[in-house]
């Protein structure tokens, strides 16, 4: 792979924007292309902001009316602000690109820098980004049948218009699905954009007023409330880094063979 460079761009009181930390991602994407830079990865936090990929339905933005920027990365409606790493890696893929492939990179590295700190995650079919796993229905909160859950009874549920018990911030108390690291991408001559956002220690009652993701069933964590503790971003920086370094450094940048059926 070519050379790997970091870019932090700001944290704290120093979290970026997210028009100019767009902006920036559009600048260094052009130069990547023109080869002008090796492939980047640009660390850094926002403040407070809703994005909305190109699959957000209208039911899932809040219902309050407030603003959100609508994005060209895939996915759906997410929540960025404090305490919350986000990561843009803007690398340049062979051609044919592999989508999923790169998708599923940034999920290992997440997953090896959750472990480092003895969260277990993983992946769930179907819903990309990084999972801790929610304990059987049966040994939850209450052990209620998923046949009471009305939202899944109900592909129209809003748990925004239920109160606590369904929110996705409480999915850890309820023993749920829960996401801590969010992942949207877009890939554009053959160069991606976009990226990660892994909760350390923010805020998840900011999801609550939205549909994170699209999932009406699941919810939100982060590692210092799966720890019990505080975690800050300062000390998983360069952990996320080494991660990132590894899994990109192990990697084979080539297009998957697709074997074509035999001819009968």
């Amino acid at each position: 792979m070519s050379d790997l460079r970091f870019v932090h761009m700001g944290f704290g009181a120093d979290a970026v924007d997210y028009q100019e930390a767009w902006d920036e991602q559009r600048r260094v994407h052009a130069a990547r292309f023109a080869d002008e830079v090796p492939d980047t990865v640009l660390l850094l936090e926002h403040p407070p902001v809703y994005t909305a990929g190109r699959r957000t339905d209208p039911s899932e933005r809040p219902l309050d009316g407030t603003p959100v920027i609508d994005v060209d990365r895939g996915g759906k409606i997410t929540w960025h602000g404090p305490g919350q790493l986000v990561g843009y890696p803007i690398q340049k893929l062979p051609r044919p690109v592999d989508v999923i492939a790169h998708v599923r990179r940034l999920e290992e590295a997440l997953i090896r820098a959750c472990a480092e700190y003895g969260v277990q995650t993983t992946r769930i079919e179907g819903r990309s980004g990084v999972w801790v796993l929610g304990d059987p229905v049966e040994q939850r909160l209450g052990g209620l049948s998923l046949d009471f859950d009305p939202r899944i009874a109900d592909e129209e549920f809003d748990p925004r218009m239920n109160g606590p018990e369904y929110a996705p911030s409480n999915a850890g108390q309820r023993r749920e699905d829960r996401k801590i690291a969010a992942i949207g991408i877009r890939v554009a001559k053959g160069v991606t954009m976009h990226g990660f956002a892994l909760n350390v220690n923010p805020d998840n009652r900011w999801f609550d007023r939205i549909i994170p993701c699209g999932i009406r069933d699941a919810g939100v964590a982060s590692l210092a409330n799966e720890l019990g503790r505080d975690v800050t971003i300062e000390e998983v920086v360069p952990v996320v880094e080494r991660h990132l370094r590894e899994v990109m450094a192990e990697a084979v940048l080539a297009p998957r063979v697709i074997e074509k059926p035999a001819a009968v």
